[in-house]
């Protein structure tokens, strides 16, 4: 996984993977068959990240527990590093691979977002499809910009700091909205 979030797909080679595991190519073959199914594989351990994280979430929700989501978050991605340089790679890759991935993590969203809404922690939505394509691509972008981010914002959204922060602001956006209530906008004019 790492080695595909630094170089892409098409830039390691069999040898190169089983040398980072210490292993040689053969065996990697002969667990795998081939270079496409380990992506397979990965793949659908990023597709089950991103579903147990979206279920942890809607628990975190219903108990009304101390632990924040950003925390959440920041325990999970620390745990599992790679994930987030290699969505981000296959993603910007593009290809088969990087639409069905899209596409895997499109039915994750919805499915969590189906059960944030029966939980009652989302509202129900006049168009779920569109919502949760707006939503993944919210949090895809953190993924795909994060480098820039951290740059021009000062902090790293996905480290457990920058996360903190991050979050305050999405959930803010995300409960209140960003433009002014008619009201406020009547009272700045007079």
């Amino acid at each position: 996984m790492k080695l595909f979030a630094q170089r892409g797909y098409t830039g390691v080679t069999i040898r190169q993977i089983a040398e980072a595991a210490g292993v040689s190519p053969a065996l990697v073959i002969h667990h795998y068959g081939s270079k496409d199914r380990l992506r397979a594989v990965l793949d659908e351990r990023v597709a089950g990240f991103v579903e147990s994280m979206l279920a942890d979430l809607a628990g975190v929700q219903e108990e009304g527990g101390s632990t924040t989501v950003a925390e959440l978050f920041a325990d999970r991605l620390e745990g599992e590093p790679a994930i987030a340089g290699y969505i981000r790679r296959l993603l910007f890759d593009g290809g088969p691979a990087g639409v069905a991935l899209f596409g895997r993590l499109y039915q994750t969203a919805q499915a969590g977002m189906q059960a944030l809404e029966r939980a009652g922690v989302v509202r129900p939505s006049r168009d779920e499809p569109v919502r949760d394509a707006f939503l993944l691509s919210n949090d895809l972008a953190v993924l795909m910009l994060r480098p820039l981010i951290s740059q021009v914002v000062g902090i790293d959204p996905l480290a457990r700091g920058g996360l903190v922060r991050w979050s305050a602001e999405v959930f803010d956006v995300y409960s209140n909205g960003v433009f002014a209530a008619a009201a406020d906008q009547g009272d700045a004019q007079a």
